[in-house]
């Protein structure tokens, strides 16, 4: 009992408020509103759009609350109608089915919002029904897509190219109604005809076989692809499966990057049998490097089952021989939300799935194991959790943690220990109440890497009211401490920033208050940097150092954007009867402007009274002078680690360009440049680094091949990582990823602004092409 008692302890959370919170224009719609996608992106559906809201770790701003930029995806304005048959012809059984003389069918058309998407009588079906996100990797910027589906049924694929604005990239209602119109809407040539659109049972199978329930995307797989000189090369593909109202799923597959109609491989249908389906989720499951995959179906009656998926030419995926039934009972407990968490099994030493889903107010789970004698299925039950249904359901896949929650503003953590047999759960109650006051819950969804909970509220019961007027609110919980996301950071496995931006959000934090790195982390990361040597661990070192010299930064006493008018009293009042100079002027004005500066304080003072001006600059020097020499420590240290990173990518460049030229002058690389600049420090000692040049220089045969100003035509010497500037003054912003002069109007940013890159062009070779498509070398953020 002492040691269940120690374990349980060791589980305990202490949820935390972690601001900002963010309103919502219009209320949350449809089931399970929140999702949460791998590039740190909240998705909530809302009556009108979906709200999405990104989450940054900004290392250039010193504020404490929580980082967001904040787009959205519209409605469409125009009512989706489902094809289901010619236009005329709908229009007449419309017409026919809407004055009928039988109430049984008069009264159910005019109801069926199908039908009658637009409303007329009724209000218009407006707003969201669900979202999900892709992988990480699927849009042209490597990042995830967005699947939203809309009340009326319109199912549409969503890239944020810009990251302003947001581009519907397909139609797959409209594409695969048109699919069924050619096929006679029949699955396959064996089937019955079907009966006349007139006939009441047909029309409505024709739009319950194409009305959408769920849809969720599988892990990215690889394909082969056939080239014309009878070659194969490997290409990423996706699968999105979609659940409609008959059961049937349309399993869509799509070519990597996607980029709308075009990318679009194939569309299967598959017959569930299950009867008024309600959720959907990939099993995908790995076991000695064979693949296995399928489709968990859940019904609004109560049975869980697993269907066989055939994935056509995607490599080393295998499936089900027959569909596996999890739960049979047809209990009346609908099932609202499905999750699929991959873990590994401690006594059995192999992986496993644990499948987990919501009915009602229990939580139904399934742990399914591979082993000699076939398939091994456990399930049972967790009750006990909540009085009420629960209305959100969401898991953290890295370590198998499970979050509910009930409309009452009541989470629970629900934490898998496996046994001998199967698994148990530890369980433990959050009540929002504690952290947000008196709120009702309308959904959660858990970081990528489990540091936050984002949850939909709005106001609870008030001296046993019910409020006026409801406030919808997206607001953030943290789940881990400072020294847990630490640890996580420095064990990962994943080694970028950038998927792990809630982790680093919370180290943030905590340095920007307390405006210093704690000793442990400081000495952990320094062993693993002499101990490893990895570049991810030079980056979090340098993402530390430019927190912690935000910190010190002097907060501006005014707002930045506010015009200020001492700079004209000065430039008015400047020697006057002498008639000042411009550049007694301008020196009046950056005198004046250095003024507000951290370092410069002492200069910035009035000239008219030199007592008043000595005073000031003594006191200055003694307060201010250690934070400015901090200061300027730490802008060191920066600068000494984005060097070194700087030389560590200039060498996998070099190494890219002996590989992959035969002749020096076919590369539009500056490579002379490069090998000089890292040659250029008498202290930089690299014995990669000089056996690498002088193979290269050995190769380039005392030729210079040099860029060229486009303006002038003059030499861009290599002088600067960052930009060129040639003779005649024509300065260029230098590419951080090949390191060539950007010499176009148009050129990419990273996420965090800290260095821009080119565009590919149509002559660039493919391992060029290949570089470009890299993060930033100091961020890992992508590039836009």
């Amino acid at each position: 009992e002492a040691a269940a008692a120690a374990a349980s302890a060791g589980f305990r959370l202490t949820a935390v408020r972690r601001d900002p919170a963010v309103r919502l224009q219009h209320g949350a719609s449809g089931l399970e509103p929140l999702a949460w996608s791998e590039d740190h992106r909240v998705s909530v559906s809302t009556a009108r759009s979906i709200a999405v809201l990104e989450q940054l770790s900004d290392v250039h701003s010193g504020g404490q609350d929580m980082v967001i930029h904040r787009t959205a995806v519209p409605a469409p304005a125009a009512a989706c109608l489902l094809k289901v048959g010619p236009k005329k012809d709908v229009a007449e059984c419309k017409e026919k089915f809407a004055s009928s003389a039988d109430p049984t069918v008069s009264q159910t058309f005019m109801l069926d919002r199908v039908f009658n998407p637009e409303g007329k009588s009724l209000t218009p079906m407006r707003g969201f029904k669900y979202s999900s996100w892709s992988p990480l990797g699927c849009d042209a910027n490597g990042r995830c897509l967005l699947a939203a589906l809309t009340m009326d049924n319109r199912l549409t694929i969503h890239a944020n190219l810009n990251r302003l604005q947001w581009v519907q990239l397909v139609d797959l209602t409209e594409l695969y109604g048109e699919r069924l119109y050619e096929a006679g809407y029949k699955l396959c040539k064996a089937d019955t005809p079907c009966g006349e659109l007139g006939d009441f049972p047909e029309f409505q199978r024709r739009h319950s076989m194409q009305s959408p329930v769920r849809m969720e995307w599988s892990g990215i797989c690889t394909t082969q692809q056939v080239k014309h000189n009878n070659e194969c090369r490997d290409v990423g593909s996706v699968l999105l499966a979609v659940l409609f109202e008959n059961g049937n799923i349309a399993v869509w597959q799509f070519q990597l990057p996607f980029l709308g109609e075009e990318s679009i491989t194939s569309c299967n249908t598959i017959e569930s049998g299950i009867s008024s389906p309600s959720v959907l989720s990939w099993w995908e499951y790995e076991h000695n490097n064979r693949k296995m995959s399928g489709l968990i179906v859940g019904s609004a009656y109560g049975p869980v089952k697993i269907l066989p998926v055939n994935l056509k030419a995607v490599k080393g995926y295998f499936t089900l021989r027959q569909p596996v039934v999890l739960w049979q009972e047809m209990d009346q407990l609908p099932v609202h939300s499905i999750k699929c968490i991959p873990l590994y099994h401690p006594y059995q030493k192999r992986s496993c799935s644990l499948v987990v889903a919501a009915r009602g107010p229990y939580v139904f789970w399934c742990l399914l194991l591979i082993s000699k004698a076939g398939l091994n299925v456990h399930n049972s039950h967790v009750t006990g959790l909540h009085s009420l249904p629960i209305v959100s359901m969401t898991a953290d896949k890295q370590n198998g943690t499970v979050y509910t929650c009930s409309s009452d503003g009541k989470v629970r953590q629900l934490i898998p220990i496996f046994t001998d047999v199967a698994l148990k759960f530890e369980h433990q109650l959050i009540k929002l109440s504690e952290v947000f006051g008196s709120v009702r819950t309308h959904g959660i969804a858990v970081s990528p890497c489990g540091a936050y909970l984002a949850v939909i509220t709005t106001e609870g019961m008030a001296n046993g009211l019910h409020p006026v007027n409801k406030n919808y609110q997206v607001q953030f919980v943290t789940l881990k401490t400072f020294e847990e996301a630490a640890a996580q950071l420095l064990e990962s496995s994943v080694q970028n920033l950038f998927r792990q931006v809630d982790l680093t959000d919370l180290v943030r934090w905590k340095i920007l208050k307390d405006k210093h790195i704690p000793q442990f982390l400081q000495e952990a990361l320094d062993k693993k940097i002499e101990s490893c040597g990895s570049t991810y661990f030079w980056r979090f070192k340098l993402f530390l150092l430019r927190i912690l010299y935000q910190s010190m930064q002097k907060a501006p006493s005014e707002a930045t954007w506010r015009p200020s008018h001492e700079d004209t009293k000065i430039s008015i009042s400047d020697s006057p009867g002498m008639g000042s100079t411009e550049d007694d002027q301008e020196e009046g004005t950056s005198k004046q402007a250095s003024k507000q500066s951290l370092c410069d304080t002492s200069k910035g003072v009035d000239i008219d009274d030199p007592a008043e001006d000595s005073l000031h600059q003594s006191s200055d020097i003694g307060g201010r002078e250690p934070m400015e020499e901090k200061l300027l420590e730490i802008q060191a240290q920066i600068e000494a680690v984005e060097m070194h990173l700087t030389r560590e990518h200039m060498k996998r460049v070099l190494g890219e360009v002996y590989l992959h030229t035969w002749i020096t002058e076919n590369t539009s690389i500056p490579t002379r440049g490069v090998c000089d600049f890292l040659m250029s420090d008498d202290g930089y000692d690299d014995r990669t680094a000089r056996v690498l040049i002088g193979h290269i220089l050995k190769k380039m045969n005392k030729q210079t091949f040099p860029e060229h100003c486009s303006l002038c035509k003059e030499i861009l010497p290599f002088t600067d990582r960052k930009q060129a500037v040639c003779s005649n003054g024509h300065i260029w912003l230098r590419c951080f990823l090949t390191y060539q002069s950007c010499q176009s109007l148009v050129y990419r940013r990273c996420l965090l602004h800290d260095s821009i890159a080119r565009h590919p062009t149509p002559e660039d070779p493919e391992w060029i092409k290949r570089l470009l498509q890299g993060p930033c070398t100091f961020c890992d953020s992508p590039v836009f």
